[in-house]
């Protein structure tokens, strides 16, 4: 067997005999690594070829995948119901987002019930991993083990050993296989590597393992390394949240065995991330009859297959510019802008010379067009210095014409409200009115004009 060195691109995987500073594919600078490609002889990959089993589609037998529930709310939802037995995921987030504080808490609730875990880090030792779990864990299980090494021999030898049943790898990307040395740790083809070595671990149909590795993030926030990486494991989990923040979001970008785009909310504490169980009731802030301030409305939202109500904050003042201040963190300066021109025009509310602040409680960002009627009642209220009362919601969005718009999920947004005791929801004409609810009342509106007449009319207040 001979080996030569070639050049592979980090970004986008493209193949060079040599050192270049741009690569000719994505054009992104410098972004080269080495590797080592082997050769073999025609004949030796002849002898080592072995047909795979073939078989009609109609013969093969269906496994219904079992699942290693950890008893953490939010990650199991995320997860579609747990971790199945023989899959690999891969979790991400930017530094400090707590990417090996929630794997070593899924470890301890795993362990708790009997299952042999292997932690495996090649960034910490196993000290330093032993001061975290003292800190965010009750109790350490015995059915947890540390391997604190970058040798990716010394992890597959190790999972036989103690016959484990969860892998954690953190992170992926510091591990190398002995086999394509001297290619270091991180390279591309040390990174592929390794975890395709971990998928044939963990889908050996006479054991089946499962895998979570920690995957680390580039400048573009995205998995460090070949995009390849995606597609090889079965669920991609990215943590949202800076390390200075509180909240933190678990979002399934890929998942095999569940719904894609399904959101969990976890705080972090200094006792690690706690599982937010009732995120309606997290983000919306709690005041009484007498505390009523005026910039705010309710909305709801979907966070992958679940309704999440949120409090919208606006913020209206005197611009002594020339040019006004527009500013969002939590939604689009051009759906902004948009909603502004719709209320100027067709809410003959005038903001040429006003600034507008936008925010949302938690900081939850406004991806959908249900929350841009609830948008325009806070920037109305700021207005106006006029509170709406606490238990009306909004759930539409307006077109450029001021009608309002029904949206996806009306009913469960609805019962959502209901079962948090809202009293009155002002909706797009023609949702369903067979409904039956507790608290809630449903007003359809055909246009914006009407909301703000039947707010002005004094509903509830």
């Amino acid at each position: 067997m001979k080996a030569k060195t070639i050049y592979v691109c980090e970004s986008c995987g493209y193949q060079s005999p040599k050192w270049m500073g741009k690569c000719p594919n994505c054009n992104e600078w410098n972004t080269f690594t080495d590797s080592v490609a082997a050769k073999t002889s025609s004949a030796q990959t002849q002898k080592t070829k072995v047909r795979p089993t073939l078989a009609r589609l109609a013969d093969v037998q269906s496994e219904k995948s079992q699942r290693l529930l950890t008893g953490i709310g939010e990650f199991d939802r995320v997860m579609g119901g747990g971790m199945v037995r023989d899959s690999v995921t891969i979790l991400t987030s930017p530094p400090g987002g707590g990417k090996s504080t929630l794997s070593l808490m899924v470890a301890c609730a795993l362990a708790k019930m009997g299952n042999r875990i292997l932690y495996a880090t090649g960034e910490e030792s196993d000290s330093q991993i032993k001061h975290r779990a003292d800190r965010i864990l009750h109790d350490i299980s015995e059915n947890i083990w540390i391997l604190a090494d970058t040798s990716m021999d010394s992890v597959l030898q190790a999972i036989d050993e103690i016959d484990a049943d969860l892998i954690i790898l953190d992170s992926i990307q510091t591990f190398a296989l002995s086999e394509f040395f001297p290619a270091r740790a991180g390279n591309p083809t040390q990174t592929m590597e390794c975890a395709s070595a971990l998928v044939q671990c963990a889908k050996n149909k006479e054991r089946q393992r499962a895998v979570l590795m920690i995957g680390q993030m580039n400048k573009n926030d995205e998995i460090a390394g070949l995009r390849a990486l995606e597609h090889l494991v079965d669920t991609v989990l990215l943590l949202e949240g800076e390390g200075a923040d509180e909240l933190r979001g678990l979002l399934a970008t890929k998942n095999r065995f569940g719904s894609t785009g399904e959101m969990g909310f976890f705080a972090m504490t200094e006792h690690g991330l706690q599982s937010i169980d009732n995120p309606s009731a997290y983000f919306i802030t709690k005041r009484s009859k007498n505390e009523q301030v005026s910039g705010s409305a309710i909305a709801v939202l979907r966070e992958g297959s679940r309704p999440v109500v949120v409090e919208i904050e606006s913020l209206v003042s005197q611009s002594f510019t020339p040019y006004p201040s527009r500013i969002s963190e939590t939604m689009k300066k051009d759906t902004l802008h948009t909603l502004l021109s719709i209320l100027e025009q067709r809410g003959g509310i005038q903001l040429y010379d006003k600034n507008v602040v936008v925010k949302t409680t938690g900081g939850l960002f406004l991806k959908e067009q249900a929350a841009n009627l609830a948008v325009l009642m806070s920037i109305i209220s700021s207005v106006k210095n006029r509170p709406i009362p606490p238990d009306w919601a909004f759930i539409a969005d307006v077109g450029l014409t001021g009608e309002l718009k029904r949206v996806p999920a009306m009913e469960s947004r609805i019962r959502e409200l209901d079962r948090m005791g809202y009293r009155k929801i002002f909706t797009a004409r023609g949702v369903e009115k067979h409904l039956e609810l507790q608290n809630a009342e449903i007003l359809p509106c055909r246009l914006l004009q009407d909301v703000m007449a039947k707010w002005n009319q004094g509903y509830g207040i």
